[in-house]
């Protein structure tokens, strides 16, 4: 714990965070840095810490290019990067149009980082999104009614099966937090536009729905949302133990697809039931179905009446004989 005289609270609770982070980490890590307060606090909290946990830590700053003057923004905010002692480059990056404005930035934004720290050799990227960017999450993954999956939010920790793991090392830190520190160390952060944009939905639950949720049930409903999210995470890693032991025994791989038993299905609670169809269709087919038709394909092992195959996005669900075959749309 940071006891040093005059140290700003706020410093010392970013810094913590940062310091619990970087003790999973060896050799070097990779800071994103936007020029926000949330990751320019970290930033400066890593330049802090690293040096004194023996890591090497670079802060790369992604160019979206979505707007006029967005490179002079990423080389100011690399500039900052450096006079906290912090090796620093911009990478820009190519947005597509495939999934919306805020998902194809997103997407572009995660490849940019991991080609960054695959050339810096770099096993982590450390990610600026604070105890109020979880609670905006698990909001709107109850407004799209996307299950306890969307609820659960943000991981704190994310290793992908290629590439960096994933550290959120500010989960429990509120925005406000980040903001003080910034203050206190003499740090200018960049405000970005999009992030009073009310035209991004994120946006506006930040600055109506969240607000008028805790002026209406009370302050600590943001951090009343982060811990139903840290719950379901840890109800959501149960589930993926059970489906992992029960899927060997029931799941077979079919002709352009893949089977499971009709009577083991069946057999299983509707929880454990659902979530089987979910991940079996997403493994095999990459494809995230809905409630209702997660519920249609479970309906072939629960209630079969001779319904014929379910068309689903990319491939098709149907009934044969003990087995429910998903296979690929071509094959069927």
């Amino acid at each position: 714990m940071d006891h040093r005289p005059g140290l700003d609270p706020s410093v010392a609770e970013v810094r913590r965070a940062v310091r619990a982070a970087l003790a999973r980490i060896d050799g070097s890590v990779v800071v994103a840095l936007s020029g926000g307060p949330d990751s320019l606090a970290l930033a400066a909290a890593t330049a802090f810490e690293a040096p004194r946990a023996g890591i090497r830590a670079q802060a790369v700053v992604i160019d979206h290019g979505l707007q006029d003057g967005s490179d002079a923004v990423a080389a100011a905010a690399a500039q900052k990067a450096r006079a906290l002692g912090l090796e620093a480059r911009v990478v820009a990056v190519e947005v597509g149009s495939a999934d919306g404005p805020e998902a194809d930035a997103r997407t572009a934004r995660y490849a940019g980082l991991s080609r960054a720290a695959a050339e810096a050799g770099a096993r982590a990227v450390l990610l600026g999104h604070t105890l109020d960017d979880q609670a905006e999450s698990v909001l709107l993954g109850l407004a799209r009614g996307a299950g306890a999956t969307s609820l659960a939010g943000m991981a704190p920790e994310r290793q992908d099966a290629t590439g960096p793991l994933w550290l959120r090392p500010l989960l429990a830190v509120r925005r406000a937090t980040t903001v003080a520190a910034c203050a206190a160390e003499g740090l200018d952060p960049w405000t970005d536009p999009h992030n009073t944009d009310p035209a991004y939905t994120r946006v506006r639950v930040r600055e109506r729905v969240l607000p008028v949720l805790e002026a209406e049930l009370g302050p600590g409903v943001a951090e009343a949302l982060a811990r139903t999210a840290e719950q379901l995470r840890e109800d959501a890693a149960a589930f993926q133990d059970m489906i992992d032991e029960t899927i060997e025994d029931i799941v077979e791989h079919a002709e352009a697809g893949i089977s499971v038993s009709v009577a083991a299905l069946a057999a299983n609670p509707a929880a454990l039931r659902n979530r089987i169809v979910r991940y079996v269709v997403e493994s095999e087919f990459g494809v995230s179905l809905t409630r209702t038709q997660t519920l249609e394909v479970a309906r072939l092992a629960t209630d079969w009446r001779g319904q014929g195959p379910i068309d689903l996005p990319g491939c098709v669900a149907r009934r044969v004989g003990g087995r429910i075959e998903v296979v690929a749309r071509a094959a069927s």
